[in-house]
């Protein structure tokens, strides 16, 4: 096991570029594409790039809102008191290393956003229980147990999937979630996820001579989100900045909406829904509007790769749509699969492009319209290429690390310190994802 982290480790540390690299690499290749293999000149197809560049800005700003809205609530005072709670029930470094990973595989199943800080936030707290632990791999295991994400209640796909207006609702309609999470399939991949998981990252601890301790400096408690003391010579403004009073208001207002929601829509959970719910629970949480508005401002550190990654995403999209491009390749899968290899199909292509589209939203935006165009043709169920695509696009992001960088950034870490453990969780994992989309 000591073998492969370091061969791994070493590969990514010298060819792995930055996400951007890869969608501006993307953009060219399916623009060459585009112009080649199609009946659109060069000139048409950068008309294309440039007129669907801002397509898709009310989809990020739903994507920049789960992330910060995670952020937050996992930064909430109560919710640092329970991890620390929870590392006090370690023994050793490697039940640290369990914990951290089961934890934060739960939490990413109610909200990835919240799943990667927590689990962040546990390694630190199990780093300070247990000091003889290899702290990259803590961090690491924060990470690995994102892979349970897209099968989660804040996935993105299938969520987009079944909310209205998303960029496929046009070709092939709207996809309820009871076809994509909650089916057996799903089931059978996060269960078996969440068993094997932490038991593969508490085999992964090296020896002790071996580990990496952390710098006690690192460890150091980070109240930059605290709510503002105010006293009775506070002026009116302060005063109700701090105000519980206007948060629960607000909360309340959320929280009844959400009942007539769920009232007249039955349980239908889209990506705005989530989001009210998160915001909703964040803001309870840290009482005054200032202290969430505080915890907001740190998660938006974490946003910066969305926002300069999905217009690049949309103009691929509308050289995908608008070129003839995604008709093409929809017809090679079309040739190639058929309804019992489709989702396997599915599942490795996605794998494949998330190197260069390593999000889940974006993966709906540039995968999905070949993707489910051919599902549609094979005959296909439509819930299970849904799945596919987020399936890989939640297994390659082991060997992707865009999404470790909020977690590295608490951690104080580098993405190649954690990635070696990554790959061989990529390694075991696959088998989860293959057996479920085969055999479910």
């Amino acid at each position: 096991m000591d073998s492969l982290v370091r061969i791994f480790t070493t590969l990514v540390r010298r060819y792995l570029p930055d996400p951007l690299v890869f969608a501006m690499l993307l953009t060219i290749i399916v623009f060459i594409m585009g112009a080649t293999l199609t009946n659109t000149r060069s000139f048409e197809m950068i008309s294309i790039w440039g007129n669907g560049f801002w397509n898709l800005l009310a989809f990020t700003m739903q994507m920049v809102m789960v992330v910060v809205t995670g952020h937050a609530l996992a930064s909430a005072p109560q919710i640092r008191k329970l991890l620390t709670t929870l590392a006090s029930l370690t023994k050793t470094p490697a039940q640290g290393v369990a914990l951290v990973t089961l934890i934060g595989a739960i939490a990413c199943i109610i909200n990835w956003g919240f799943g990667l800080i927590v689990g962040a936030m546990l390694a630190r707290e199990v780093a300070r229980k247990q000091p003889k632990s290899d702290y990259p791999l803590l961090i690491a295991s924060a990470y690995i147990a994102f892979l349970t994400w897209h099968g989660g209640f804040s996935g993105s796909i299938p969520l987009l999937a079944a909310t209205a207006g998303n960029p496929l609702e046009k070709t092939i309609g709207l996809i309820p979630i009871s076809q994509t999470i909650f089916t057996p399939m799903n089931y059978f991949i996060t269960g078996s996820l969440l068993i094997i998981l932490p038991i593969l990252t508490a085999k992964m601890l090296p020896k002790e001579s071996d580990r990496k301790m952390i710098n006690p400096e690192l460890l150091e408690a980070d109240n930059t989100v605290i709510q503002k003391k105010i006293d009775k010579n506070s002026s009116p403004a302060l005063k109700i900045e701090e105000s519980k009073v206007l948060s629960i208001i607000i909360a309340l207002t959320g929280i009844s909406y959400l009942i007539e929601y769920f009232y007249t829509k039955g349980f239908k959970i889209d990506i705005n829904c989530v989001n009210i719910i998160f915001l909703v629970s964040g803001l309870l949480l840290h009482g005054s509007p200032m202290a969430y508005a505080r915890a907001i401002a740190n998660g938006t550190k974490s946003t910066a790769g969305i926002l300069i990654q999905f217009p690049f995403y949309a103009g691929i999209q509308a050289m995908l749509d608008h070129s003839g491009l995604g008709a093409i390749i929809t017809e090679w899968f079309i040739q190639i699969a058929n309804v019992k290899t489709f989702p396997l199909w599915a599942f490795l292509s996605s794998a494949v492009i998330n190197f260069a589209v390593p999000s889940g939203g974006g993966h709906w935006v540039v995968q999905g319209p070949f993707i489910m165009s051919a599902a549609q043709k094979i005959g296909a169920d439509m819930g299970h290429a849904v799945m596919a695509i987020a399936y890989g696009e939640a297994w390659m992001n082991m060997a992707q690390p865009f999404w470790a960088l909020p977690a590295l950034a608490i951690a104080g870490l580098g993405a190649r310190d954690i990635m070696g453990y990554c790959i061989i969780s990529l390694l075991f994992s696959g088998f989860i994802f293959v057996a479920g989309l085969m055999f479910f």
